[in-house]
């Protein structure tokens, strides 16, 4: 397997699995525990970096079905000011935005990566990110985020992601399968079937992202609110590390860290 290296840390290939912490700076997220105000998000980051993190995502709008839209502007005065208090801090930071003007903002901190849902469909953005020589997180996606619905359609939008950093010059970067309700056409049963069928997707040959975590999908069956939906993250966490995910998004740091570490025991020996 092609790796990805983001700020000197290996991805995919013989690398541990790696761990990627999530702080969100918009109060509109569909999980609010994870939404942090600006004066705390230096403190959470440390704390999650302690606690086993490896990357920290940092994102300023919810993209959650039937979430309450935001202005462009919004989102980046959020994300500038978020990035503010990371800068020279030392941790590795991904920036989750899928909008040139916000990510040129981003662009003025140290960042490390860009974690983009629209799988680099914007020409213009996929432009920065090739300038940038930032590695990308790359989501199956063919003009809007989820619009790949079915396990056929998302392997087919997984390569044309592929075609696009080829096309682009982005040479390293993460697929993610983009497991969630992003669209109205999407289903429960479309979900599990991307997550029963997640090793189809090493095909690539390219690391893989586990981005499940406390997801309506997994709220649908155990019918419990994402407040209470931490044990079944990690379930369905265990078994994607199974069929190979090489890094992991999470809300809880600790407690899939501590997965983590079971699955690379149990199964890798170390």
């Amino acid at each position: 397997m092609q790796t990805c290296v983001i700020n000197k840390l290996s991805i995919g290939g013989d690398a541990p699995v790696r761990l990627m912490g999530v702080i969100n700076c918009s109060p509109e997220s569909f999980y609010q525990n994870s939404f942090f105000p600006i004066d705390l998000v230096h403190e959470t980051a440390v704390t999650m970096v302690e606690q086993g993190a490896d990357i920290i995502d940092i994102g300023a709008r919810s993209t959650a079905p039937n979430t309450q839209a935001i202005s462009g502007k919004t989102e980046a005065q959020r994300i500038d000011a978020a990035l503010s208090e990371l800068d020279g801090s030392g941790i590795t930071v991904s920036v989750d935005t899928m909008h040139p003007g916000v990510l040129d903002v981003c662009l003025k901190h140290e960042i490390h990566a860009v974690n983009d849902i629209t799988g680099l469909s914007s020409p213009v953005y996929a432009q920065k990110v090739a300038d940038s020589g930032l590695p990308a997180i790359v989501m199956a996606s063919y003009e809007q985020p989820g619009d790949a619905v079915g396990m056929d359609a998302t392997l087919d939008a997984l390569a044309g992601v592929v075609a696009r950093c080829e096309r682009f010059g982005i040479r390293d970067y993460v697929l993610d399968p983009g497991v969630g309700l992003w669209t109205p056409s999407r289903s429960v049963d479309d979900n599990w079937q991307l997550c029963q069928q997640f090793d189809d997707f090493l095909k690539f040959d390219r690391p893989l992202l586990a981005a499940i975590s406390r997801k309506t999908f997994i709220g649908e069956l155990i019918r419990r609110d994402p407040a209470d939906r931490l044990a079944a993250s990690l379930a369905v966490t265990m078994l994607l590390l199974q069929k190979g995910a090489a890094i992991v998004r999470t809300h809880d740091v600790r407690e899939t860290h501590d997965a983590i570490r079971v699955y690379e025991r149990m199964v890798k020996g170390r």
